[in-house]
């Protein structure tokens, strides 16, 4: 950690609250974080830029064989591979040969609520990472595509096996990974302003989008009745530290977090580099629930304005009133019908784990109906991003 670099000034901007409450080390590191970006993805990234095709395919080839199977590698593209290959402390082979068992165990309903209107909502409404994804001209452009995108990575980095090397989830993790890199240097070539902002995509931010896929959903769940035991959320974010190690954030932001109570420790500390959600945030929230509207009113037989009355009613309850009123969310009540939703939710997890059959059961089924859902989505762009450099 760096005592001398300032910080960004539209970043930490509740600075005094966040020493108030987690002390100068945890603030420092948040300062730091905000001007570090991925080396080792960035180095990658340059390296592709430089050397073309020779060094694109033996990562190709080294993301789905190991590095040991080259005969030679590019240092950039070696050192990745060394990485993403040396086991880390949460790589529990019996836990990846199971899979993300606790995201897969929500019904593929609550999982989409979840996704969309409390992970990705969460994401949008911090004001630098909303600007650096408005930048890129692609999210307001083409949400469903990238909400698509974003599904397929989930589903495949939590399928039994999904994060063994080579398989698609590990080689989808490592390439959203090289995506944010290269997002990374595109904006810095386009003259973002590192002083005032930070490092676009930076550790924080990473760190942020991590807690989106482990507290933010379940925090989310937990208001309609679909909770988690203790060594369910144990079990949760064993396996998402390795997806932490894969996507390049640095184990000082979550080697700590074990549970709920320590996650929301670390998202408070991290949400006081954000302002109030802004225009961006607003873009991005909009087209999210413009394309989410369709297929979740289609799957309800709902009409498109009750449909979007629900939405806006489940994202007021997801993330507040506060957010939900600074991305000029619909005011609508959900209260009188938690009740009910609650009851049904529970009963379902009651089932669920009636038996070791009957938990069986429930993930077979779900994850069987989450890959339909994703099983035409193809040409992801952290696929594609590989085949030729940026300009």
């Amino acid at each position: 950690m760096s005592d001398a670099a300032p910080f960004p000034p539209h970043r930490l901007v509740n600075a005094e609250a966040a020493r108030a409450r987690h002390g100068e080390d945890a603030v420092r590191l948040v300062a730091d974080g905000l001007r570090a970006g991925d080396p080792v993805a960035d180095s990658v990234i340059a390296e592709l830029d430089a050397l073309g095709a020779p060094a694109r395919e033996a990562l190709r080839l080294g993301l789905r064989n190991g590095l040991g199977t080259l005969d030679s590698a590019p240092p950039a593209v070696a050192a990745l591979l060394r990485e993403a290959e040396t086991p880390s402390p949460w790589a529990d082979a019996e836990l990846i040969a199971r899979g993300d068992t606790v995201g897969m165990s929500v019904s593929p309903f609550w999982n989409t609520m979840a996704f969309a209107l409390g992970s990705l909502v969460h994401t949008y409404s911090a004001p630098g990472l909303a600007r650096v994804l408005v930048g890129t001209g692609r999210l307001t452009a083409a949400a469903g595509r990238r909400l698509a995108e974003t599904g397929l990575w989930k589903v495949n980095a939590g399928v039994p096996g999904g994060l063994t090397r080579g398989a698609p989830g590990y080689l989808d993790t490592l390439q959203v990974r090289l995506l944010h890199a290269r997002v990374r240097a595109g904006t810095l070539r386009r003259g973002w302003d590192i002083d005032t902002w930070g490092v676009p995509v930076n550790q924080v931010d990473t760190a942020r989008t991590w807690l989106d896929f482990t507290l933010v959903p379940f925090r989310a769940l937990a208001r309609v009745g679909i909770t988690l035991t203790e060594t369910e959320e144990a079990d949760l974010y064993r396996y998402w530290h390795h997806i932490a190690h894969l996507l390049g954030l640095a184990p000082e932001f979550h080697r700590h977090v074990h549970d709920h109570a320590t996650a929301a420790a670390l998202l408070d500390l991290i949400d006081s580099t954000n302002a109030a959600p802004d225009d961006n945030s607003r873009a991005l929230v909009t087209a999210l629930i413009d394309v989410t509207a369709g297929p979740v009113g289609a799957r309800l037989s709902l009409p498109e304005p009750a449909t979007r009355t629900m939405l806006a009613a489940l994202t007021r309850l997801m993330q507040g009133d506060e957010v939900a009123d600074a991305l000029h969310i619909e005011r609508v009540d959900i209260a009188p019908f938690l009740p009910l939703i609650a009851m049904g939710n529970t009963t379902t997890r009651r089932w669920q784990r009636f038996t070791p059959e009957s938990w069986h059961t429930a993930l077979t089924e779900n994850t069987k109906i989450r890959e339909a859902e994703y099983s035409g989505v193809t040409g992801a762009e952290y696929r594609s991003h590989l085949a030729a450099p940026e300009h």
